[in-house]
Order: structure tokens, then C-alpha cells, then sequence
């Protein structure tokens, strides 16, 4: 199969979880064991592979031309596979130029900055790609469903006005990925959507496999019991923060192999929409590199002159 048909089949693969506009988007309309219609992990993993190579090859672009950035944000509930697609999906990434960022629980020098601030700092520069596992929308997600977390944000009276500081953040978020956009650095957003049997299924797995424990957190199961209200709390920031140049990836993730091909499809529906070419080498920059060639070509024949007289002598 060729890269371009590949490449077409992967984006319609992805196109019915892209979410641009969510005034009417609903969680539950998306099946969390859904498979695109491949009935084979096998076929998966192989399609997987394919992407991946792909990938590598528009990296090798995006770095050369030196004009956009590339920014994906992970989010999910506990178990979700976060880790697992960043590993999987960036592997044959060239390490110099991508980097991956986690956030969990703001510093004190964090939380006396606002609450951009923190990722802001690790936006990826210019020919890079950036990986959040976890963002700025925490702040629209845990705080939301854990609104005590405010009263540690040092916020002024207006800044904690009820449930309009929810909206407010909303429109401060569209505002920088508005701004990002314009500036150069391309945001595609990922909400892994697992269902609460199968974070069951996969908190037990952890706890029954001596290589996984390290991973379980008391922690996980006591935001599990918050469930519905994060369930919530992600619909509304879907709803909010969905736009074409910032969209969000509802992604099934009862499967980890589909949650992971489905992932790079929409990296690579993004970053293929940036028309990344290599730099073309024209003018007097062309003319210096023929200079340079022949200079190069002179340099092999001056050693074999030097050789052949040797010889002679």
C-alpha cells in the first residue's frame, strides 16, 4: 500500500473523533471500545508501525524548515494509556527533536504565577514537537472537580467568582492556542476516553503484576470515586475549548493498540496540514554549494595526483 493511501485511510480512521466544534458535542456519544472497524490488533500494530515511519518522515521536515512547532496535549482519567501512546506514537522520533513534558501537582514558585504560566515555559521551540501528558486544562478538570484547590492559587476576590471562573479560564485557554496558532505552533489535543470498567480492569492488572505496582497510587482510586464529575468536567471542556486550529481527539481507549494508532493519525492529520517542505537552496546560496562541491571534487583528484606520483617515484 502506498504512503499517500495509507496516509488517507488513517485520516478518515480519525476524522469521526475530531471534535472543531463541540457546542453539541456529547461524551457518551463516543463508545470507548470502539475499533474504527479493524477487527484485527494485529492489523493494527502493523498500521501503527506504517504511521510511525511517516511520522519520522515529517519530523525530519518540520526541523528542516524551521517555521512551525508542534504541541499535542494528552489528558484521560488514571490508566488511560497516556504514557503508553506517547511511547508507542513518538518512537521513531528523533529524541533531539521532540520533548515530553509531564504536570502533576503545581510548585510553590508555580502557583505564585498564573495558571498558564507553568506550561508556557515549555512550549517546544521552533522545528520541535512538544509532548504534554497532562496540561493547563488540569486546571479546568481536577480544580474543577476539587474546587478547594483554588483556595491555594492565591487568586484575587474576582478571580473566584463561583462557576464563572470556569468559563473565563475557558476563554483564556482559547485565547493562547489562538495565539500559538498564529505564532507558529500548530496544537492538537487528545482526551483518551476509557470507560470505568476498564480502568478497573487495568488498576487490578497492576496490583497483580510485580513489574506494574510501582505505577498504582491510592491516589488513582480515590479520584475514581469522582468518576461522574470528571466525566462532566471533561464534556464541558470539550464543548469550550474545540476549534479547527486547536481541535480535540475524543479517542476510544479501552484498546490500547486502536487508542494508539487513532493517536498518530491525528498527529499526522495535523501536522500534515502544515505544508512542511525542506528548504530550498536557491540563488547565491546554490552557487556556494556548487563552489564547495567542486572545491570537495578538487580535494579527490589533487589526492590521487599525489597518489599516482608516489607510485612513480
Amino acid at each position: 500500500m502506498s504512503k499517500s493511501k495509507s496516509q488517507r485511510e488513517l485520516e478518515q480512521l480519525v476524522e469521526p473523533f475530531r471534535v472543531t466544534n463541540g457546542k453539541k458535542f456529547r461524551l457518551a456519544d463516543v463508545k470507548t471500545d470502539d475499533t474504527g472497524g479493524i477487527d484485527s490488533k494485529d492489523e493494527g500494530k502493523e498500521r501503527l508501525a506504517q504511521s510511525v515511519d511517516r511520522l519520522c518522515d515529517l519530523q525530519k521536515k518540520l526541523y528542516a524548515q524551521n517555521q512551525w512547532s508542534l504541541l499535542a496535549i494528552f489528558q484521560g482519567m488514571d490508566a488511560a494509556g497516556k504514557d503508553g501512546a506517547i511511547a508507542h506514537v513518538m518512537s521513531g522520533i528523533n529524541p533531539e527533536g521532540c520533548e515530553v513534558h509531564s504536570f502533576k501537582a503545581p510548585s510553590v514558585e508555580e502557583l505564585d504565577h498564573d495558571f498558564l504560566w507553568r506550561t508556557s515555559v515549555r512550549l517546544p521551540a521552533r522545528g520541535r514537537i512538544g509532548i504534554f501528558n497532562r496540561s493547563y486544562y488540569e486546571e479546568v478538570l481536577v480544580v474543577r472537580v476539587h474546587p478547594e484547590i483554588l483556595a491555594g492559587q492565591k487568586l484575587p476576590p474576582r478571580g473566584k467568582n463561583g462557576d464563572s471562573i470556569w468559563k473565563e479560564r475557558f476563554e483564556s485557554i482559547n485565547a493562547l492556542e489562538r495565539h500559538l496558532e498564529r505564532n507558529g505552533t500548530a496544537v492538537v489535543k487528545f482526551f483518551l476516553h476509557l470507560s470505568k470498567k476498564e480502568q478497573k480492569a487495568r488498576f487490578l492488572e497492576r496490583l497483580e503484576e510485580p513489574d506494574r505496582r510501582w505505577k498504582f497510587s491510592m491516589g488513582d482510586v480515590e479520584e475514581r470515586g469522582h468518576w461522574s464529575e470528571y466525566m462532566a468536567a471533561y464534556e464541558d471542556m470539550i464543548r469550550h475549548t474545540s476549534s479547527e486550529h486547536a481541535p480535540w481527539y475524543v479517542i476510544p481507549a479501552d484498546n490500547k493498540w486502536f487508542a494508539r494508532l487513532a493517536v498518530s493519525g491525528g498527529i499526522l492529520e495535523r501536522i500534515r496540514g502544515l505544508g512542511l517542505e525542506y528548504p530550498k537552496i536557491e540563488g547565491a546560496a546554490q552557487r556556494e554549494l556548487a563552489r564547495v562541491r567542486r572545491g570537495l571534487l578538487g580535494e579527490k583528484a589533487a589526492r590521487r595526483r599525489v597518489t599516482a606520483s608516489r607510485r612513480g617515484a
